[in-house]
């Protein structure tokens, strides 16, 4: 199928408190169904330009569909994804890349045969970069996340906490505007977690990407983002800052697995419920 025509649109997203003028990814009413099963029913969400931004829920709910969605590896059945103003609805994902958009999967899926530069440099040349270029950005993007010491080891050698800190530098390799990750965390002990912590804030300031954190550790999401939208059976149950989702009923009931007139479980670092 060919990529869409990119489209302007004034519409801003439903329920969505920001700006006009804030720069974001966005989408609007985005239902997706397969089979006449509703994965999701019109999600509206903002990814504001230099923010990170939260994305909760139980495991089902439809986060890594919604997560598809915004960067191009699957079509919404209705709704609208938007860029910066302009609709991206259609437009395919390796498109979407070199327009500012990238994203980590839950697995690595790093070329396990080559080194962490040989991964980061595969991603250059794949933009349209020299190899004398991409080398160059590589090594940059090495020493700016503190892994150039890395840089020679076979990525099917890498533990896993590791293998996430690369998978996270070949989508800054795509010099994005916005980055969706998909559970950085899984895995990571608390004092990883905290390392990636830091990297996610200097991701977000000193780049100027907006970033949508997607996490089972609750913990971590609420530490980091402004503002947390809430996914449950296919639609938005909740959006706020922090401490809102910490105390919402909603949450309780939905995610925490608790009834409502029961205390919230206490949140470790490690984002499991006590």
């Amino acid at each position: 199928m060919r990529d869409a025509e990119i489209k302007p649109s004034a519409r801003v997203p439903r329920g969505v408190a920001m700006a006009s003028v804030e720069l974001a990814l966005s989408a609007q009413d985005v239902s997706v169904q397969f089979d006449g099963l509703k994965a999701l029913s019109n999600v509206s969400l903002a990814v504001p330009r230099g923010r990170i931004t939260g994305l909760i829920g139980p495991n089902g709910a439809g986060k890594t569909t919604l997560i598809n969605v915004l960067t191009g590896f699957q079509q919404a059945s209705s709704g609208i994804v938007e860029l910066e103003g302009p609709t991206i609805n259609g437009v395919a994902a390796h498109k979407l890349r070199r327009m500012g958009v990238a994203r980590t999967f839950q697995s690595g899926r790093l070329f396990r045969e080559l080194t962490v530069v040989d991964n980061l440099e595969v991603t250059g040349v794949g933009l349209g970069h020299n190899r004398h270029h991409a080398i160059g950005e590589a090594e940059r993007v090495m020493e700016w996340l503190g892994i150039a010491h890395l840089g020679g080891t076979i990525a099917g050698a890498l533990p896993y906490t590791d293998e996430r800190r690369v998978a996270i530098g070949r989508a800054i390799m795509c010099t994005p505007r916005y980055l969706l990750l998909d559970e950085p965390a899984a895995g990571m002990s608390e004092h990883e977690s905290h390392e990636l912590a830091t990297i996610i804030r200097r991701i977000a300031n000193e780049l100027n990407i907006g970033v949508l954190l997607i996490e089972h550790n609750i913990g971590l999401v609420l530490e980091l983002c402004e503002r947390v939208f809430v996914l449950d059976s296919g639609e938005i149950i909740e959006v706020g800052p922090p401490q809102q989702i910490r105390d919402s009923d909603a949450v309780r009931h939905a995610y925490m697995g608790t009834q409502r007139d029961e205390p919230m479980p206490a949140l470790a670092v490690d984002g499991a419920a006590a």
